[in-house]
């Protein structure tokens, strides 16, 4: 096997350096025969062959060769007939490319096929006969059939001979197309008294070795008195079709005539080289029309020469030669081929890079073969043509995932006939995802809602970020960023879960303790490098009625007795004091409300509803009696609601002596009664015990009295009590003016003397200082109020 290479280097346009290789190699080689090691021949690694997945490719031409990627070569597939791949044709090669990925690459591959003497020279028929009259002239001719040998060159046909060759000999005539014409030509008149009958043999030889040939047996009858043969009109005819034409389009009309007369003058018409596939495709009437008799491509053959010969009855014959030329139509599109291509590429893909390399063919000519290739519009790709007849796509800007995960690129190649043929094909691309976007939050800050006295664990709130990313890159977790609440870690009070992002409480919350706090959870993703936003979470701590109202006043003392005093002379909706509450709870849950539960004589007094004043509802008489116990209830306005009881001791009364033979009742409830006899027991000793420390007293009084310029006095203070100043603020109506009352404290004596002074709202009793037992109004509230540590009830000390 002869084998030549050749290489050389091209620029194809594909952003890297591409090859050319050639290889030389007989027709009928069997199947697993060495063509060329194109490794070498290309300075290509078998290693590169291997991780570029290197291919083969026809397009839609059969594959006669293959390519072993493991040792670098290039075998035969299949058996190669030269004649039936190419014909007459020359030279016959086979044109593929090698493609290679990651980079792309393209090589191109030329294989010529060589010819070997495989076909012997052929006659279509095995005899012809003639009928020659004894009177031929010398020198007449009579047309052979010529022979046909499928293969090339010297392996072709190279000679003819005639046997015998007494009456006759050969005469070739070369004709334009480079065949040649065979003739056989008269050199010795015919004596049909000698020989009626003449068997002669044709052989044709070819100059392949080994020499192969074919013969054919020419019979001629000897016939008497013909002596003109026929002429044609021209010796060659042209015209002209277009590819596609119907069967039996009339082509072009032959003529030729014939000096003699009657039956030696009558002609006939045929087309030579009969056993030719071309001259099939073709018929010729006896009137010398010649017509189409099957469809002819201009992309098979672009002209065809047809011989036609004119024969008289008397056997002598002319040729011509019919030279059709055969015009084009635009009936092929283009023919794509996707030569090498990426099914998938990362988002961040840098412009300008390589996504396809593609062959467009159109086998029509001129305008019709000329072709232009788009894509669809508003890709970030575009299309440029590498070469002649090559196309690559390109990526033209950024790519994103997020906005489109795949692209369909539909390419369509057009030719530039009339109408103009177009072809599409799509390629589906996939786009991989890079880390490129930051979980977000739905919302830019949230606030959630949680009741105070939770259960420890309870959910409260779910946070949600979503990653536009893929897989991987788009799985949120979620973490709760260091911070305090009050100098606590935030952690104590929640938690959030990784994956859902679900805000737990970790402790019972308080309202009373702390009403809201913030914090931040951050969402991170899972590519790599991570990507994280974060988010500002509030969460407000809603109040329960989990406290019941706290009443400031009036004090509820368990060793002592405080009565307020009204006088008779007290008019309608006269201010007796004012029950001053609170509640910790917020909102409706410290909403004050206050009812008369209880009361002595429930015509006398009311309760303001909302701001706990007790006044008179009528004028004070003389028939009421003097204590007066009242029992309120303060409620607030949650759901249930909560309460607190006060008792309130009214005594009604113009003096202080009345109140004090009414006064030790008040201390004394129903339930005591059954005791009576063992209280009174110990007052009487209590009573005298007070005497004789009298007694001692006034002694040690008199004895220092006239050692020191003022005697030694007891406090006796009646000291007013004043509720302290609130102001209502949520509404819950406490007090929110400053008050004071008389009022009167004992320790259950019933043999003290004690004075009250009369009512007023301004001034204080306090006891005379020269001890003479009397009272006098000596300062205003304004003092006593200034003063820090003003006393918060009224004490009453018997003498």
């Amino acid at each position: 096997m002869g084998r030549q290479v050749l290489l050389f280097v091209w620029l194809l346009g594909l952003g890297s350096v591409t090859g050319q290789v050639s290889y030389s190699v007989s027709e009928e080689m069997s199947k697993g025969s060495l063509v060329g090691n194109i490794a070498q021949d290309l300075g290509l690694d078998v290693k590169r062959l291997q991780s570029g997945k290197a291919r083969i490719h026809t397009g839609d031409s059969a594959e006669y060769i293959e390519l072993s990627k493991e040792r670098g070569l290039l075998l035969i597939k299949e058996r190669i007939d030269r004649e039936a791949l190419c014909g007459q044709k020359t030279p016959c090669a086979l044109h593929f490319q090698i493609a290679l990925e990651n980079p792309i690459e393209i090589f191109q591959v030329t294989v010529e096929i060589t010819d070997i003497n495989d076909n012997a020279p052929v006659f279509q028929k095995p005899e012809r006969n003639f009928e020659i009259s004894e009177s031929a002239v010398i020198g007449s001719k009579f047309m052979l059939e010529k022979a046909t040998d499928s293969d090339i060159g010297l392996n072709g046909l190279q000679r003819y001979t005639l046997n015998p060759s007494d009456n006759f000999i050969l005469k070739l005539r070369s004709q334009t197309d480079g065949s040649k014409k065979v003739e056989m030509i008269l050199q010795k008149p015919l004596d049909r008294e000698k020989h009626e009958h003449i068997s002669l043999v044709l052989t044709a030889e070819d100059g392949g070795e080994p020499q192969m040939s074919g013969t054919m047996q020419i019979h001629i009858t000897v016939l008497d008195a013909n002596d003109n043969a026929p002429v044609f009109n021209k010796p060659v005819y042209k015209a002209s079709i277009t590819e596609n034409s119907l069967k039996g389009t009339l082509i072009t009309t032959v003529s030729a005539s014939d000096a003699d007369k009657g039956v030696n003058g009558e002609v006939t018409y045929v087309i030579g080289d009969s056993m030719d596939a071309d001259s099939k495709l073709f018929l010729i009437t006896e009137d010398g029309r010649l017509i189409l008799n099957g469809p002819v491509d201009y992309e098979k053959a672009k002209t065809y020469e047809i011989d036609i010969e004119a024969v008289d009855r008397g056997g002598l014959s002319d040729s011509s030669k019919v030279i059709i030329d055969i015009g084009d139509i635009n009936d092929n599109s283009p023919v794509i081929n996707m030569i090498s291509s990426s099914n998938s590429v990362r988002e961040d893909l840098i412009a300008n890079t390589v996504i396809a390399v593609m062959s467009v063919n159109d086998p029509d000519s001129e305008e019709n073969g000329k072709t232009h290739c788009d894509i669809n519009n508003n890709l970030p790709f575009t299309i440029t043509s590498a070469s002649s007849n090559f196309y690559r796509i390109v990526s033209e800007g950024e790519l994103d995932r997020e906005r489109s995960s795949q692209y369909n690129i539909t390419v369509t190649c057009s030719d530039e006939g009339v109408p103009s043929l177009s072809s599409s094909v799509t390629l589906t691309l996939q786009i991989s995802d890079v880390n490129d976007n930051a979980p977000v939050f739905e919302r830019s800050s949230y606030e959630a809602y949680i009741v105070e006295n939770n259960t420890p664990g309870l959910s409260i709130f779910t946070v949600k970020a979503g990653d536009a990313d893929w897989n991987q890159n788009a799985r949120v977790s979620y973490i709760l960023e260091d911070s305090s609440v009050n100098g606590v870690p935030v952690s104590s009070y929640v938690s959030v879960s990784a994956d859902s992002g679900v805000i737990h409480a970790v402790r019972s919350l308080d309202y009373e303790q702390i009403k809201d706090f913030k914090f931040c959870v951050k969402a991170q993703d899972g590519g790599s490098p991570p990507l994280s936003s974060n988010v500002s979470v509030k969460v407000k701590i809603q109040d329960q009625n989990d406290n019941p109202p706290q009443v400031l006043y009036p004090v509820q003392t368990g060793g002592s007795l405080v009565a307020e005093i009204v006088p008779r002379s007290a008019d309608v909706s006269y201010l007796v004091t004012k029950v001053v509450a609170v509640d910790v709870d917020s909102g409706q849950n410290a909403w004050l409300s206050y009812k008369l539960q209880k009361a002595t004589d429930r015509a006398l007094f009311e309760v303001g509803l909302q701001n706990g004043e007790i006044r008179t509802i009528r004028q004070v008489t003389d028939k009421d009696a003097v204590k007066q116990r009242l029992t309120v209830i303060v409620e607030d306005n949650g759901q249930p609601s909560r309460s607190a009881t006060v008792i309130v001791n009214v005594a009604v009364a113009d003096s202080f002596p009345e109140v004090l033979s009414e006064f030790t009742d008040f201390t004394h409830d129903k339930e005591y009664n059954d005791n009576m006899t063992f209280y009174l027991v110990l007052a009487l000793a209590v009573v005298s015990f007070l005497f004789i420390t009298c007694l001692v007293v006034i002694v040690s009084v008199k004895i220092y009295r006239w050692r020191q310029a003022r005697f030694y006095h007891s406090n006796l203070p009646v000291i007013p009590y004043y509720p302290p100043r609130y102001s209502d603020t949520l509404g819950t109506g406490t007090l929110q003016h400053v008050y004071n009352y008389d009022t009167c404290r004992t320790t259950d004596s019933r043999k003290s003397d004690f004075k009250f002074s009369g009512p007023g709202t301004q001034n204080i009793l306090i006891m005379d200082p020269s001890g003479t037992g009397t009272m006098q109004r000596i300062q205003s509230e304004k003092s006593i109020l200034d003063e820090p540590d003003s006393p918060l009830e009224v004490r009453i000390l018997s003498l």
